[in-house]
Order: structure tokens, then C-alpha cells, then sequence
């Protein structure tokens, strides 16, 4: 960990004359980038493979109805179905679960008072008056919601707000054109899929939890890497 705090403190150093006292919040935002990019091109082939799973369709409605009697041979036959086309129905999910290192690695160093045996200097650096080693509950015992630093995570909460309310009705349409697609109606039902499938357009509003009880440096990673994905989705999936 102490690698990476290093690593963010040289970040914070480059960005300093730009962004002042800001500038290990703008290091977070373009490590959070830098992260992205690294994983773009698995996003790029899961968006590939959600095409293919649509391409199945004619396919799968096929087996639908010859199986209709006999849900545990349909799903046995869907799988087979979609390794011999060499289309992964989980392919969408490994982006976002490569994601997750970075993200704990933000969250213990902004939540440890010592790296590396040393006092964590990360921890008095703020975004604008909110320190990035706080969380909103200590900015709403200093201030409360409209003080200096309440007012740094009412922002971010608009963010998050604008960014799910986008996915949820982006969601909502792809789910109404093409339910069997995303796995939606009573299309094909991918084994443990079905219940994840109801919760999907509602997923983007759990950021908001998120940001709102983890540290401000993890919470502000969580806000760009969800901004970053509403607009890699909307451009690989239009």
C-alpha cells in the first residue's frame, strides 16, 4: 500500500500547480481514468458479447419451445447452447470485478492512519473543505449538510443522482426493446440471472449509499468510475 500512496502523492505533485490544494482529489479522479482505460477493451468485448447473446435469440426461442415443459433441461440446453458459440452470458460482469483491487486499495489508505509505518500525510488533503480521509457523516457533525465540506458531497450526491437516473431510464428502454437480450420478460432465464435482472435498473442508485458511508476518496473513485461507465456504455451499446 505504500507503493500506491507513493504513487498518488507524485499524481497529487504533477497536478499541484493546476489544482492547488486540490490536487490528490484531481490524482484520484485520473488514477480512477487511468483504471478505466486499462479495462476498456474487456468493456468493449463484453458489449460484443451482449450483440452475440442477441444474435442467439431466434436460437434460444427455438429451445424455449421445445422445452417448455421441462425448465431444468432448458437451462441445461441454453448453456450448452452458449459454449458452442463461445458466448459467455457473465462476459459483462468481469470489467466491473477487476474494478474492485483499486477500489479497496483507495478505501484502506484513505482509512489508515499510518502507511508503511509512517504517519499517512494523504490524510490532509481535502477536496475544496472536505477532507479525503473523511466521510459525510464527520462533514455533517462540522457544518452539517450546507457547511463547507456538506456542501463538497451534496455535490457529488447530484452526480451520482443525474448519472443513475440516465442508466435507469437507459436501462429501462433496452430492457423494452430487446427484454430477451438483457435477460428481462420471460425471455431467456440464464441460471441466477433472473433476480439480478430485476435489481439491474435500480443498481446505479446504490452508489449513492456508497459515496455517502465511504471515504470522500474512495466515494470520489465510485462517482468517476460510474460517470465513466454511463458514458462508455451509452457509446458501446447505442
Amino acid at each position: 500500500m505504500s507503493v500506491f500512496a507513493h504513487l498518488v502523492e507524485q499524481l497529487a505533485d504533477l497536478l499541484r500547480p493546476l489544482f492547488h490544494a486540490s490536487a490528490a482529489a484531481a490524482a484520484i479522479v485520473l488514477f480512477t481514468a487511468l483504471v478505466r482505460l486499462l479495462v476498456h477493451p474487456l468493456s468493449r468485448a463484453a458489449a460484443r458479447g451482449q450483440r452475440a447473446r442477441a444474435e442467439l435469440q431466434p436460437k434460444v426461442a427455438e429451445l424455449r419451445k421445445k422445452h417448455r415443459e421441462n425448465p431444468e433441461k432448458l437451462q441445461k440446453a441454453i448453456l450448452e447452447l452458449h459454449k458452442e458459440e463461445k458466448v459467455s452470458p457473465l462476459s459483462g460482469c468481469l470489467p466491473s470485478l477487476l474494478q474492485l483491487p483499486a477500489f479497496f486499495l483507495l478505501y484502506h489508505l484513505f482509512s489508515s492512519s499510518t502507511v508503511g509505518g509512517e504517519r499517512n500525510g494523504l490524510l490532509a488533503h481535502e477536496l475544496f473543505a472536505a477532507p479525503l480521509g473523511g466521510r459525510w457523516a464527520d462533514a455533517l457533525g462540522h457544518g452539517g449538510v450546507f457547511g463547507a465540506a456538506g456542501l463538497v458531497y451534496l455535490g457529488l450526491f447530484v452526480v451520482v443522482a443525474a448519472v443513475a437516473t440516465f442508466n435507469y431510464r437507459r436501462t429501462k428502454q433496452m430492457m423494452a426493446k430487446n427484454p430477451v437480450a438483457v435477460g428481462g420478460g420471460d425471455g431467456e432465464q440464464m441460471p441466477g440471472l433472473a433476480a439480478v435482472n430485476k435489481v439491474t435498473p435500480f443498481m446505479s442508485f446504490f452508489t449513492l449509499v456508497s459515496v455517502a458511508v465511504v471515504p470522500l476518496a474512495a466515494a470520489l473513485y465510485v462517482v468517476t468510475s460510474t460517470a465513466w461507465s454511463a458514458v462508455e456504455r451509452a457509446a458501446l451499446y447505442r
